[in-house]
C-alpha cells in the first residue's frame, strides 16, 4: 500500500492522476474558471466507451471514467468477450498514452471479485472507481450501485479492501441521502474506508455539505447543462471538480470555453460561456476515432451517441431519423451512419453566413441551413434562443449541439436507505 494520506491534485490535467494523487492537496485545471491564485478548479470529467472518451478530451473534458463494469461478468466470463468489450487491455489502447488520466469504474459486491478486477485494470488506470449511485433496476437485480447504500461494512469492505492491495488511489461515487445529516456520515465512513476523491450526486446544497465535513476532493455531479453551470455549481458546493453525465452525451463540447473553437470548425454562435458547435461537425468527428481504433467499438454506443448529439434537428429531419435506426450492426454500419450525418450536415450547412453584427453589440454568426437563413438573418445571437415554457432554460438553434430537457418522471418510491428508486 502507498503512503496515500494527503492528496495533490497537480495543476497540469496532462499529468496522469495517479501521480497527481500523492502529496498534498492544491487544486485542479481548468482554465477559464474559478482560480486561487495561479491556480484553477477542473471543469469536470465525463465517462463513456474509449471512442466518446478519446473526443470528450479534445473538447476540454480533463479526466475520463469508463463505463461501469460488472465485476462478476469481468472476473468469470470464459470467453472472456465481455472485458474484450469493454476494456480491452491487448489492445493497447484503453488505458493507453492517449488515454489517461483515465478512471476505471466498478460495480460490485463481491470483495475477491472487486480486487481481483482491479488488480488486472491496475497498470492500465489512474485511479479505480466504485459506483454506489447507479440507480436503474438492472443494479436492483445485480445488488449494486445505490442498492448497497444501506450496507456500510459491505462497502468499507469493498473500498478498505482495494485501498489496502492497490498501488493507486480508490475513489467512488454515490448519491446522497434524504437527510443531510445521514448523507455526510456516509461520506465520512466512505473517506475513513479509504476512498481518495468522492463523486456526490445530488442537490448542490447537500454537496457543499459533503465538502465541508470531508478533507478529501469533492467532485460534484448533477444539473450541468450548459457551460456556465460548471461555474455556478463549484461556487454553490465548493467541490473540486464537476462531472457531468447526460448533458455532456448532447454536447460532446460541454466543457469547452466558448472561445476554444477550433481553427477548423465554423465559430458558433456565443449563446453561453462555452462551446456549442454544430452537431454534425461533432458527429463526425466523433465518428473519424470510432473508424481508426483498433478497439471495436460496439455500434448500440455510436447509435446512441448519433442520435443524442443530432437530436435538436433529427425531429424536423425524420428521414434522416428513420435512417439511422435502419442501420445494423454490420460491416457497412459506420459508412452508413457517415452518409447520413454527411447528409445532416449538407443540410444544416448549407448557405453558411457570417454576419459581424455584434453578439451583445458587437459579434454575431449565423450557421444554418439555406432553409433556415432568411429567418435568421439580422437577429443578434440572443434572437435565436428560445426559452423553454416547461423549464425556463435556454434552447439554442436546431443545427447545434445542445442538451436535452428530458421531461420529469413521477416521483419514486424511496428505498429504504432513504434514497429514490
Amino acid at each position: 500500500m502507498t503512503d496515500r494520506s494527503s492528496i495533490t491534485i497537480l495543476t497540469t490535467a496532462h499529468l496522469l492522476l495517479s501521480r497527481a494523487l500523492r502529496g498534498r492537496y492544491t487544486h485542479l485545471t481548468m482554465p477559464g474558471l474559478m482560480t486561487e491564485g495561479n491556480l484553477s478548479k477542473l471543469g469536470g470529467y465525463r465517462f463513456y466507451e474509449e471512442a466518446w472518451r478519446v473526443l470528450s478530451r479534445r473538447y476540454g473534458a480533463q479526466v475520463m471514467r469508463t463505463i461501469y463494469l460488472q465485476t462478476e461478468l469481468f472476473m468469470t466470463d470464459t470467453l472472456q468477450s465481455y472485458r474484450e468489450q469493454n476494456f480491452n487491455i491487448p489492445n493497447g489502447e484503453q488505458g493507453g498514452s492517449l488515454d489517461r488520466p483515465l478512471i476505471v469504474q466498478f460495480c460490485a459486491n463481491d470483495v475477491d471479485h472487486l480486487l481481483e478486477s482491479a488488480k488486472v485494470v491496475e497498470a492500465h488506470c489512474d485511479t479505480v472507481d466504485i459506483n454506489l449511485g447507479y440507480p436503474q433496476d438492472i443494479a436492483r437485480k445485480g445488488h449494486y450501485g445505490a442498492f448497497l447504500q444501506d450496507e456500510w461494512d459491505l462497502i468499507y469492505n469493498l473500498i478498505n479492501t482495494l485501498h489496502q492491495h492497490l498501488s493507486i488511489p480508490i475513489t467512488a461515487k454515490f448519491r446522497v441521502f434524504s437527510t443531510v445529516e445521514k448523507t455526510v456520515k456516509y461520506t465520512q465512513m466512505l473517506e475513513s474506508a479509504g476512498a481518495q476523491i468522492l463523486t456526490c450526486h445530488g442537490h448542490w446544497a447537500k454537496i457543499r455539505a459533503v465538502k465541508e465535513a470531508i478533507s478529501v476532493p469533492v467532485f460534484a455531479n448533477g444539473n450541468i447543462l450548459y457551460h456556465s453551470d460548471i461555474e455556478a455549481c463549484l461556487q454553490a458546493t465548493g467541490a473540486d471538480a464537476v462531472m457531468s453525465a447526460e448533458g455532456q452525451l448532447y454536447n460532446a463540447a460541454l466543457f469547452a470555453p466558448a472561445q476554444s473553437t477550433p481553427s477548423s470548425q465554423s465559430s458558433p454562435l456565443a449563446f453561453d460561456t462555452g462551446l456549442h458547435l454544430p452537431h454534425a461537425d461533432l458527429t463526425l468527428d466523433y465518428l473519424s476515432i470510432v473508424k481508426v481504433l483498433k478497439t471495436k467499438t460496439p455500434m448500440s454506443a455510436v447509435k446512441g451517441h448519433l442520435f443524442k448529439l443530432m437530436r435538436p434537428a433529427l425531429s424536423r429531419e425524420t428521414d434522416l431519423r428513420e435512417r439511422l435506426g435502419k442501420v445494423r450492426n454490420s460491416d457497412r454500419a459506420i459508412d452508413e451512419y457517415s452518409e447520413v450525418v454527411e447528409e445532416m450536415k449538407t443540410r444544416m450547412e448549407v448557405g453558411l453566413r457570417r454576419n459581424l453584427l455584434g453578439l451583445f453589440g458587437n459579434y454575431s454568426l449565423f450557421c444554418t441551413a439555406q432553409r433556415d437563413a432568411k429567418a435568421a438573418e439580422g437577429l443578434p445571437a440572443e434572437g435565436l434562443v428560445k426559452i423553454d415554457t416547461a423549464t425556463g432554460l435556454k434552447v439554442l438553434p436546431h443545427w447545434l449541439a445542445q442538451p436535452y430537457f428530458r421531461p420529469l418522471p413521477p416521483l419514486a418510491p424511496q428505498c429504504q436507505n432513504g434514497t429514490r428508486q
